[in-house]
């Protein structure tokens, strides 16, 4: 790390020497390690589907779940959790992913989907619901300042808790740390699941305590469609159904090759997979007739506080095997190796599912909640995004009587409505013809 430390001016030592202060050697050491354990062949894993309870399933009193949800809702139990750390550069844009517009017909920002989805529940149920965000420390400062510009989309700033996710040194194959710059040490955020630390290294589980926050809702940036704050999916975790600890979402996959983690049971525990470590069998296993491993994460939880607070050093670290830039320390050059050349280490926030007693996974409509943005063309990209959320706001006008064509362009902002049901409390127009562009 001081190789080139003659060379480096006095504000560069200062910056590298606040850096080496930031590791945390113990826990680098224990992930070097780990790094000699690994055998370089792949195996299959050893699973089984896994259950679920279907929204359509009519042995469930879902109304009951929805008003027990919408209960503690009021009483200001629930929260919401964001990881918002991405860059938006596999979108073609230059800011935080959080920032990218997209929505069909006003180009609202990801964060403003979210932001005013909270705004609504807040204003429907008479209650603060604060909002916490993992950023990165490459978006941290543009995130805050792009919220604070936009008066934070009308939620008070003081219910807005912004923490920046950790980093980890990656490792060579001899055991040692790169260098990204001759004063800066290769470093890259150590995964989603690196939230649940950093909680509780910022002071958030703390400030959740205060409120007297009993649940967190965890969604990722990325999915406009998801619904952030769901009365019948809160009450359903908590219900007999459910230990309170975790409760997942899931949709049906679109097909075996859909590139989304799977829920599965693992030595009796709920579990996702990711589809990489899935055989050719396994994605395309059937069972009575569907696919066996139909569960597709759509990366929506509820985490109790205090299930959080326990688990926080109980999450497991992936290795994945990565070409890393650096600068070499034999030649001094900075090289870009075309193979991998080192090991980066991460934490998955799914891996808190069996660690919980009774984790369970709730079946939603596909339609109704996912349209990612991932891709900057092709499937889950913003164009396909926008389809799915014109559709559904079709579907939810036509479910209250108007006649929508199919060619209209429409949509429902979340101040406007959560659901079918908000809709029906509106004015609404009687058609929208194929050549209209409508916002509600």
């Amino acid at each position: 790390m001081l190789q080139y430390w003659d060379e480096l001016d006095t504000q560069s030592k200062a910056k590298l020497l606040k850096q080496i202060e930031s590791i945390d050697f113990d826990l680098f050491n224990h992930l070097v390690e780990s790094t000699r354990c690994i055998e370089n062949k792949t195996s299959e894993i050893e699973m089984s589907p896994s259950p679920f309870i279907s929204l359509e399933d009519s042995s469930v009193d879902w109304n009951a779940l929805t008003r027990t949800g919408e209960a503690m809702i009021r009483q200001g139990k629930l929260g919401v959790l964001t990881v918002a750390g991405g860059q938006g550069t596999r979108l073609g844009w230059s800011g935080p992913k959080g920032t990218f517009p997209a929505t069909p017909v006003t180009g609202k920002s990801l964060f403003q989907v979210i932001a005013e989805q909270i705004l609504f529940a807040s204003q429907k149920y008479d209650v603060k619901i604060p909002w916490y965000i993992m950023t990165s420390i490459e978006n941290d400062q543009i995130t805050r300042s792009f919220l604070l510009d936009n008066n934070c989309f009308g939620l008070d700033r003081t219910d807005i808790f912004i923490f920046p996710q950790g980093v980890i040194p990656a490792v060579d194959e001899n055991g040692k740390m790169l260098l990204a710059e001759k004063d800066v040490v290769f470093t890259n955020p150590d995964g989603h699941g690196g939230v649940i630390s950093a909680l509780n290294r910022s002071g958030a589980l703390e400030e959740m305590a205060s409120r007297s926050l009993e649940h967190l809702s965890y969604v990722q940036v990325d999915n406009p469609l998801i619904k952030v704050v769901d009365p019948t999916f809160l009450g359903l975790h908590c219900s007999d159904h459910s230990s309170g600890e975790v409760t997942s979402k899931c949709v049906t996959k679109s097909g075996p090759d859909e590139r989304v983690g799977v829920f599965c049971k693992r030595g009796g525990s709920i579990n996702i997979v990711e589809y990489i470590d899935m055989t050719v069998e396994q994605t395309h296993e059937l069972k009575d007739g569907q696919l066996a491993y139909c569960c597709g994460s759509i990366a929506a939880h509820l985490f109790s506080t205090s299930f959080i607070k326990n688990a926080a050093g109980d999450l497991p670290w992936h290795i994945s095997h990565k070409s890393i830039p650096h600068f070499d320390s034999t030649t001094g050059n900075k090289v870009s190796p075309a193979e991998p050349n080192a090991y980066k280490f991460e934490r998955f926030v799914f891996d808190l599912l069996p660690l919980a007693s009774n984790s369970i996974v709730m079946q939603t409509k596909r339609e109704e909640e996912f349209a990612p943005i991932k891709n900057a063309q092709g499937i889950d990209s913003a164009q396909t995004s926008m389809k799915l959320q014109c559709d559904r706001a079709i579907a939810w006008l036509r479910a209250c009587g108007v006649d929508v064509s199919e060619e209209a362009m429409v949509e429902i902002s979340p101040t406007t409505a959560a659901s079918i049901e908000d809709i029906r409390e509106i004015e609404l127009p009687t058609e929208i013809g194929s050549d209209e562009v409508v916002s509600l």
